[in-house]
């Protein structure tokens, strides 16, 4: 438990550290968009790029691994759209209701990768790159879909597909795995200048989630924040942890499963929540508390995790 909960600490101290500077006076607020920007379009694809190119895939259940992340997707999104009644007579409203769904379903990748390389070095790396790899596009399918649907926002689909199909995410998870399953060579000072540049990625990328987390928010939840903690923290992993045990999993992959499940909700479906008429202050409420929540359930789910797993 301990090693586990010192090698986390500093994937949050980096967190709190990206609290700070953004409040702090030193930086001008119009940094932050730029570097968002950033990482999305260039050091995060880099780094799926190159984890996936170069990851060994041999010693790996890949056909396994991805089925179990796809099947607990589809199942956790078809149990929190089950809620939605019950949410509906307790007089929660349909924007509302998509926030939740929002951040008990997305995952926060960057904490996931982040965890997984200082606990399992470049295999658990490769595992977490892959799980993300596979869901990538159906939770945005999901999320979107699921948006539409219940904010009443109007999307031209062929659009959608469009945005889909250019995200720079995908781009970067399905060029890595081209060129790893297809052998394909690359120019090794290229290799390197990719490498350069992704290994910037985690450490920003974890500073960006501090930056963007709301604590005013957050003071003073509402009971659907925190139903999306319980949620997001709990249901999630267990859910994807018994699917794995189900499927015949065991060790390193299978606790890489419970770690991709267990981290916060990604903060990029804020920004869908404010512009496909979600409700985006609660999803940067339940975010925040969701971050701050996992520092301490992340380590119990880990810790048990492996135990039953023997990993």
């Amino acid at each position: 438990m301990l090693i586990i909960f010192e090698s986390i600490l500093p994937i949050f101290l980096l967190v709190v550290l990206g609290v700070a500077l953004r409040r702090s006076p030193l930086f001008n607020d119009s940094l932050w968009p730029g570097l968002e920007q950033l990482g999305y379009y260039i050091l995060f694809p880099s780094l799926l790029f190159l984890t996936l190119a170069k990851a060994d895939f041999s010693g790996m259940e890949t056909g396994t691994i991805g089925a179990v992340s796809i099947l607990a997707i589809l199942i956790m999104s078809g149990l929190v759209f089950a809620l939605w009644p019950v949410f509906a007579r307790a007089g929660v409203g349909s924007a509302t209701y998509s926030s939740l769904f929002q951040t008990a379903t997305r995952w926060n990748a960057f904490i996931a990768l982040a965890i997984a390389e200082k606990l399992a070095g470049p295999q658990g790396l490769a595992i977490v790159a892959l799980v993300m790899a596979v869901v990538i596009i159906p939770i945005n399918l999901i999320n979107v879909g699921m948006l539409v649907w219940f904010s009443g926002a109007s999307r031209d689909l062929r659009m959608f597909l469009v945005k889909i199909v250019t995200n720079p995410l995908i781009i970067g998870c399905a060029l890595g795995l081209l060129v790893n399953l297809a052998q394909i060579p690359v120019y090794e000072p290229l290799t390197v200048t990719v490498d350069l540049v992704a290994r910037s990625s985690l450490g920003l990328g974890l500073i960006m989630v501090g930056a963007g987390l709301r604590i005013s928010d957050a003071l003073r939840p509402r009971s659907v924040a925190l139903v999306s903690v319980l949620l997001k923290l709990l249901a999630f992993p267990a859910l994807m942890f018994g699917i794995g045990l189900a499927f015949g999993l065991h060790g390193q992959p299978l606790v890489m499963l419970a770690l991709s499940a267990s981290v916060p909700t990604a903060m990029n479906g804020y920004v869908l929540a404010k512009q496909m008429g979600g409700d985006a202050p609660l999803y940067a409420a339940a975010a925040t508390i969701q971050t701050a929540s996992s520092f301490v359930t992340i380590p119990i789910i880990l810790t048990g995790a492996t135990y039953v797993a023997g990993g």
